[in-house]
């Protein structure tokens, strides 16, 4: 047994008091003189020997009752077995779990309001010298230092829901960092949560061996709870006055069935379409909503489902943009091809510019969706390369070859590009062998595909060899696996390679029936489909199309009235928004420059907190197969005292302070009850 503070043990000498009191009895006794005693010797005897026991055990109750106060005072403690010197100075970190899932309830409330009430009673059992941390999933600068108590208390009460969530390795490497300035202190981690699975992350954690870990669990009522898991458009291509059809995604994160849960959909806060879905215990379920939108430009969506009482994942963002038109660079060798005039203009939505090869102006090339070389007879070493980048940062590029062209500066494009490259010129009468339906191109083409196609007839063509078989996508084939209309993807963009000019002297494939649905969805499917939304905690960058500023110009983050400014670096063909922590809450958002909108941009929260399962101790303890860790489960008692006799051992000077108090009042009792008969005078 040890004790916390043994300079008391000095009191013990107070002892002496009762004791010399009890020896040197300060009584006076009045003498009464009688002519014979005889007769009173038996009564002396017995009243003496009745009075001596009740002055012993007056005595041993007082001696009894100043020696535990004063072990009291003292505060002696049993040593826990791992001790080492536990009174010395000590620095804690005590991470707080704030994310979504802490907003479910027990018995005692909302599980932040008890993990802030676990995190006190942590503080109350260590001392008014040592010295704290909080942290929560923010990471907020302000907690990256030790508090005192006073101010520890304080910063408890300030932490909020935050839709952060963090991975237990990221939250322990974040709280050791802060013990580099007590290199000479005790340490100890304490992460205080519900411990959904997630939490554990997938890779094992680390922690220095000198550092106690110590894990608290808060406990939820059991709750079923349905999530927005994704939306995404079943097309990418989005025209004012379209059908649009949207694929929203729910996810059952319990263990019952989900009935008719109401699905509403809202765009520019009006609403456009309403469903329900019926989802198995753990399943996902899909359903499709359709709607018109005809108006051009940014749009702002929202899916809303009905789910209680866990409503933190019960809305989903998203954003997209309808485009007025689609423009379109035919690069030409003697002037424009009517077969591509005939496509294109008799759509509004496609904006077909011409341009002869000798007149090209290289820097206006990014700001088309697609290009098209038509028979193009000798190409440059300059274009190839401008191209080649072109295409590499998200732009595609549809090749007519001139076949009676040079087909060695042909063949160097190809090789910059990496497609296949062209062999030889083959004057030949052959058939298109076979179409892949499965391609996108053909993708709601064919409401049924015919047993027998007429497919195109080539009179002249050119051969191409097969070195990108594992990059290539045949969609019409000649025989023998070669290639009359092939796509490559390379880098972000992708190549449509054809083996024939748009010209009836070498092939039917201009006036053919498949020629149009092809050039359609070439061109429509050219389109930079933005993406629908970002994830808050994830996604640090945003990509938009490339923006000028100017010197004194910046771009802003706006909803309602919040306010940020991203750092922004410019790329080749796009501007990238770097945005860190500074968003927080899930919503839509406006891209602003000066007083334009530029874009719309959709956060939603991580998902995963959406799933209520909990990690047991023993999945927990082997994250950290290195560690002794110890898991706390307090129900509703408190942890002060756990975490005491964890730092200290076991502490007894509760037991003394109530035996000092059994033993006074037995002093007291000894006085009032313990009556010693008086003696009474015998004559004879």
């Amino acid at each position: 047994m040890n004790f916390l503070f043994p300079g008391f043990l000095f009191a013990l000498l107070s002892v002496a008091v009762p004791i010399l009191i009890h020896l040197f009895n300060f009584r006076r006794f009045k003498k009464v003189y009688f002519s014979n005693v005889k007769f009173l010797r038996e009564i002396e005897i017995q009243t003496s020997s009745k009075q001596k026991i009740k002055s012993l055990l007056i005595l041993a109750a007082r001696i009894l009752a100043i020696f535990f106060l004063v072990l009291a005072f003292s505060k002696p403690y049993i040593p826990a077995s791992e001790q080492s010197n536990g009174f010395q100075r000590q620095a804690v970190s005590i991470f707080i779990d704030n994310s979504y899932s802490m907003e479910t309830v027990n018995k005692e409330g909302t599980l932040l309001d008890e993990a802030k009430r676990r995190a006190k009673e942590i503080a109350a059992a260590y001392t008014i010298n040592d010295k704290f941390q909080i942290l929560t999933n923010n990471f907020e600068g302000k907690h990256q230092r030790l508090l005192s108590y006073e101010d520890f208390l304080s910063a408890v009460e300030e932490i909020k829901i935050s839709g952060v969530n963090r991975s237990v390795d990221q939250i322990i490497r974040k709280q050791q960092d802060v013990f580099s300035s007590e290199p000479t202190s005790k340490k100890s981690i304490y992460v205080i949560s519900d411990f959904q699975k997630n939490l554990l992350g997938t890779e094992s954690a680390t922690v220095d061996s000198s550092i106690a870990l110590r894990f608290v669990r808060v406990t939820a009522n059991p709750l079923p709870n349905v999530s927005v898991d994704s939306v995404w458009f079943v097309s990418p291509i989005h025209r004012p006055g379209e059908n649009e059809k949207l694929v929203i995604q729910l996810r059952n994160n319990s263990d019952k069935q989900a009935d008719n849960i109401p699905v509403k959909l809202s765009i520019n806060g009006q609403q456009k379409a309403i469903g329900s879905l019926t989802l198995e215990a753990r399943a996902v379920s899909s359903d499709t909503l359709s709607f018109s939108e005809s108006t051009a430009g940014w749009q702002q969506g929202e899916i809303q489902i009905a789910d209680y009482p866990v409503v933190f994942d019960d809305k989903f963002y998203f954003s997209f943009n309808v485009k007025r038109n689609l423009p379109l660079l035919a690069i030409n060798e003697t002037g424009p091809n009517q077969y591509l005039e005939a496509i294109y203009r008799s759509d509004p939505f496609f904006t077909l510019q011409n341009t002869p090869v000798g007149n090209i102006n290289y820097a206006s090339l990014s700001s088309y969706s697609l290009i098209m070389l038509n028979e193009i007879n000798s190409i440059s070493n300059g274009l190839s390369q401008e191209l080649k980048t072109y295409v590499q940062q998200g732009g595609n590029l549809l090749i007519f070859p001139a076949v009676n062209g040079d087909v060695e500066s042909l063949k160097l494009l190809a090789q910059n590009l990496g497609v296949d490259i062209p062999e030889q010129v083959i004057s030949q009468d052959i058939k298109v062998s076979s179409i892949n339906t499965n391609h996108s191109l053909f993708q709601g083409v064919f409401e049924r595909i015919p047993q027998k196609l007429d497919l195109p007839v080539a009179k002249k063509y050119i051969r191409y060899s097969s070195q990108s078989k594992t990059n290539r996508e045949l969609i019409l084939e000649l025989p023998g696996r070669g290639n009359f209309f092939s796509q490559y993807n390379v880098g972000e963009g992708r190549v449509y390679l054809s083996a024939v000019p748009l010209n009836e002297d070498f092939s039917n494939f201009a006036r053919h029936s498949i020629f149009v649905p092809i050039m359609y969805q070439v061109a429509l499917l050219s389109m930079h489909d933005n993406r629908l939304f970002y994830t808050l905690g994830k996604d640090k960058s945003l990509e938009i199309n490339k923006v000028s500023l100017g010197a004194n110009q910046t771009i802003k983050i706006r909803k309602d009235k919040f306010e940020a400014i991203p750092d922004v670096q410019q790329a080749e063909n796009n501007s990238r928004l770097y945005i860190a922590d500074q968003i927080r809450e899930q919503g839509n958002y406006q891209l602003v420059k000066n007083d334009s909108v530029l874009a719309r941009v959709a956060f939603n929260d991580d998902r995963s907190e959406s799933d209520l399962s909990y990690a047991g101790d023993s999945e927990i303890q082997a994250k950290f197969p290195g560690n002794k860790l110890q898991v706390f489960s307090p129900g509703r008692s408190s942890l002060q005292n756990d975490i005491e006799a964890v730092n200290y051992g076991i502490q007894l000077w509760k037991i003394c302070l109530a035996l000092a108090l059994i033993f006074i009042a037995a002093e007291i009792l000894l006085i009032r009850f313990y009556n010693v008969p008086k003696p009474q005078l015998i004559l004879s």
